[in-house]
This record gives structure tokens, sequence and C-alpha cells, in this order.
């Protein structure tokens, strides 16, 4: 079968515990390039032997990070991009249906692909743990928005940004794989930076009303990215925001039928509310 013509992007850094099975599923990409960040292990090696390009960046703080800094500076062929993290994996009926779509002349400019969650080993079906995202967008008519300005010793890669599309944007039905091989203790840390920032960005919301430079726009009944950015609005502001989460996600979106594996996802959901929380605090009390 005949590849389609899209540029597939993997950045990551030490990732040589997933980094194999993500290029296994992106074969029928015209073109795959993996960006990394001085790994210590072997993900680079790894990446050239299952056939991709690989070239290296490195953070200097600021805007771009390393998904639009590729984004900005890599020569691409190809009329699509699309952007895989090293814990997803697209399966054929997600390949599927993007060259179904691809062929048709009327064509959006993006894709909303769901990210299809798994956790402790399976695949969760219930729990409101998946969500949406464009991934995949015509080449120059997407960019990630402008959020926070970090300095150098920060993580070097887009957390919760999206990418701002101009035109219009499809949705995708099949979701990914979204499943990190890496384990419980890195998912906790990384999360553990993650709130350090999304402290910061609500933070800026509080004080300014501002979520950064170029972002999303809000709207309660626009696509996916635009109804989360608006619900965030009002979750930011609610009392026991850790507790409304864990109902949320055990309760009303039926968690507890994942078993011990929705309870640990939901705990850990709530948890990562109640430090972000945590740190807000810490960044609006005086300093002595």
């Amino acid at each position: 079968m005949d590849k389609l013509p899209i540029t597939a992007i993997v950045p990551c850094r030490n990732e040589a515990a997933n980094i194999v099975a993500c290029l296994a599923s992106l074969s029928p990409a015209a073109r795959v390039v993996v960006v990394d960040s001085a790994s210590s292990d072997a993900t680079p090696v790894l990446a050239r032997e299952a056939g991709a390009e690989v070239i290296d960046f490195s953070y200097e703080g600021g805007y771009p990070k390393k998904r639009q800094w590729v984004l900005d500076h890599l020569p691409l062929a190809t009329p699509w991009v699309l952007l895989v993290d090293a814990d997803e994996r697209i399966p054929q009926a997600l390949w599927d249906e993007i060259r179904e779509n691809l062929a048709n002349p009327s064509v959006p400019q993006a894709f909303l692909i769901v990210k299809g969650f798994h956790f402790l080993g399976r695949r969760f079906r219930f729990g409101g743990f998946s969500h949406a995202a464009v991934l995949l967008f015509r080449r120059g008519s997407a960019r990630f928005e402008h959020i926070l300005d970090e300095p150098a010793s920060a993580p070097d890669m887009e957390i919760h940004e999206r990418l701002v599309v101009q035109g219009d944007i499809g949705v995708l039905k099949a979701p990914l794989i979204h499943q990190d091989f890496k384990g419980l203790q890195a998912y906790l840390e990384r999360h553990n930076h993650y709130s350090t920032w999304e402290a910061a960005v609500r933070h800026r919301f509080l004080t300014t009303g501002r979520w950064g430079e170029e972002t999303i726009s809000p709207r309660l009944f626009g696509n996916t990215q635009e109804r989360r950015r608006f619900l965030k609005a009002i979750a930011v502001r609610i009392p026991l925001e850790p507790l409304w989460w864990f109902l949320y996600h055990y309760v009303a979106r039926l968690g507890f039928l994942e078993g011990r594996a929705g309870l640990i996802a939901s705990l850990i959901r709530a948890g990562y509310i109640f430090q972000v929380r945590a740190k807000l605090y810490e960044l609006g009390r005086p300093r002595s």
C-alpha cells in the first residue's frame, strides 16, 4: 500500500521502553522523524535501527519548545504533519480512517484525535481520562499556543499547550493508543513537573485574565479543545476542586467500573489537582 503524504514527528527523551513500539506503528507515514533531547539511554540508537530520522534538540528557554521548534525548523516535503508522543501508537483502524479522509477533496485543515487512555496494563473504557487534541494537520496551518516563557532548566516540550489552527478542524473517530511502558514512578514524576507548569499558568490567568500570549479561544460550544479551555476557566475558581475531579472520574464517568486501576487513576488525578492548587497557593503568598 502506498505511503501516506504525512511526516510523523516523535519528540522524546529517554524513551527506550516506548520508542520501538511507537515507531513500528508509524510505517504508513512517508517520513518519520524522532526529535531527541540528549537521551542517556538507547532511544536514538533504537530509533535509527527502526528506520527513523533522528535530530537533536537543545532547549534554550522561552518559546518555542520542542514540537513548535521542529515545525519551525524542519524542512517538510509532505503536505501533512502528524504529532505522536513516544508512549503513543497509531493502530490500523486510525490509519484507515486517516487515509479515507485525506482522499476527500474537501478535507479540513486539521483533525482532532482521541488519545485512548491505557493505565496499569489495561485499556480504560470508563472514567473520562481519554481526551482529544489536534495531532494531524496540514503543513503551515497550525502553531502551538504561546503560554509561558520558561527558563532553559524547565521541561523542554509542550505540556498542555494545544495547536491553534487556521481553518476547519475535523474529528477522527478511531483513537490512538496512549500507553506508557515506563511504569507508575515515571508517570508520577512527569505529573509533578506538569503540576508546577499548571500552577504557573493558573496564576497568570487569575492575576491577568489571560492564559498566555497566543492561545485557544475558550468556547462552551466550540470544539473539544475550546470547550476544555472554557471549562478550565471555571474549574480553577471552584472550592474543593480535587474532590470534584475525583467524583467526576470515579463516579460521574463510571471510573469505578475499571476496578482498582480506576480508583488509582482517579486518586492520582485528584492528587495532581491538589498539587496544582498547593503550588498555586505558594505562588500567591507574599515573599518575605
